[in-house]
Order: C-alpha cells, then structure tokens, then sequence
C-alpha cells in the first residue's frame, strides 16, 4: 500500500481569521521572523503544495530562500528545492507565472478534463497528471505518496486548507496569528464552513504555542480530538 504524506497545513492570519484583505496588494501578515520559520518548514518538506487560485492571486515563487538550508537539502541527498506542487480543476494557469520559473520540480494535480489543455499551456515546464474525473484529496496524497513524498507543507488557499480538514485529512496545522484585524467579509479566510470531524465541541490538542516577536504562532494536531 503506498504511504501518503505527513500533512502540514500551513498559514497565516489575522486575529479575525483573514488570511489577506480585499486590496490588489497581498496583505503581509507574518514578520520578518516567522516568515524565516516557514522557509525552515520548507526546507524540511519534501513537497509544498499551494492552489492555483492563490497562484493566480499572489503569483509567488515558492521558494527555499536560504542557500544554507537548500545546501543542507543537497547534503541530506535531497533535491534543494522540495517539489512544488498546485491543484486545479479548471486548468486555468497561464504559462508566464513565477512558479514555474523558479525553483526546482513542479507538479499540476488535475482531473480527466483539464489535462491537455494543462499540458497544451504548460509544455516542458511541469509534469501534469489526473487523479480521474473529480478532485479527490485521498487521491492526490495518494499520488504524492508513490512519488516519494513523506512531508507535505500545504500553503493554501482557504478552500484548500477547508477541505483537507474536513475530509480529516491534515496531520497539522501551523497558524501564525498576526495583530490585525481585517474585518473585510469578502476577504479570503483560513478555514470556511464545512462538516469538520467531530464537530464543533471537538478540541484539538494543542502541540506548541510561542512568540515570535508580534507574532503568535500555534501548532495544532487535529487528528487528536477530544469531545
């Protein structure tokens, strides 16, 4: 049977729980040190996976920053960037965005409908594959699994981080909460509603808590729920 990956989901919020405003300008909730925590997270993941709506919102490279981390990857006999990954169901990703470009492997998950037309965009630039003709989670891990991967960071979106704890699917979740309020309602928030595991008197235990400078950061186990 292949192994799927340890899940890591992975984001940053404001104290209301947005993850961004509604300005054209990507709202930068985390500090200077927390976003060098999230480049070590990287570093230690064989995959980081972020959906193609916040590619196409936020345009990032998605990258190991430190050339001391991504030279201890090559140590370890890791490549030096983890594999970078992104969903999609509609195949809606232009060729010119900055994830492509930079960084080392890259990987489109899909459905049956979208292939060619991802493969017709994208050429050479990624490898492109279909888990059949829905989108289905255990199938995606399912497929990172026989490829190798054993530590997934998920960096969004939303409907992303939403799904993958609905379907009980995250084996933590790394929350750095910045001290801002958006209090836009159209703005993008962490998690939405959805049919959580064990509803909403199921506490999950908590793994870690710490400052880091204004930043909290929290690091939750949700697969150890308690009534």
């Amino acid at each position: 049977m292949t192994t799927r990956p340890y899940v890591i989901l992975s984001a940053a919020m404001s104290v209301d729980g947005y993850l961004d405003d509604v300005s054209p300008e990507r709202l930068l909730l985390s500090n200077a040190a927390d976003f060098d925590r999230v480049d070590q997270v990287r570093a230690e993941s064989d995959a980081i996976l972020i959906g193609a709506t916040t590619i196409r919102k936020d345009n990032p490279r998605l990258l190991v920053n430190s050339g001391e981390r991504r030279a201890q990857r090559v140590i370890e006999g890791k490549p030096a960037y983890p594999l970078k990954v992104t969903v999609t169901r509609t195949g809606d990703l232009s060729a010119d965005l900055k994830f492509w470009h930079h960084g080392g492997e890259k990987l489109v998950v899909t459905v049956d409908d979208a292939v060619e037309k991802l493969r017709t965009t994208l050429g050479d630039l990624t490898d492109v594959i279909s888990v059949g003709p829905d989108l289905d989670w255990g199938l995606v891990l399912d497929e990172l699994g026989r490829r190798g991967i054993g530590r997934l960071m998920v960096e969004g979106g939303g409907t992303i981080h939403t799904q993958l704890m609905a379907a009980d699917l995250a084996d933590e979740v790394h929350l750095a909460i910045a001290p801002l309020l958006v209090g836009q309602p159209k703005a993008a928030r962490f998690l939405g509603a959805a049919d959580y595991p064990g509803g909403s008197t199921a506490r999950m235990k908590v793994l870690e808590v710490r400052a880091i400078d204004d930043v909290v950061f929290v690091r939750y186990s949700p697969k150890e729920r308690t009534a």
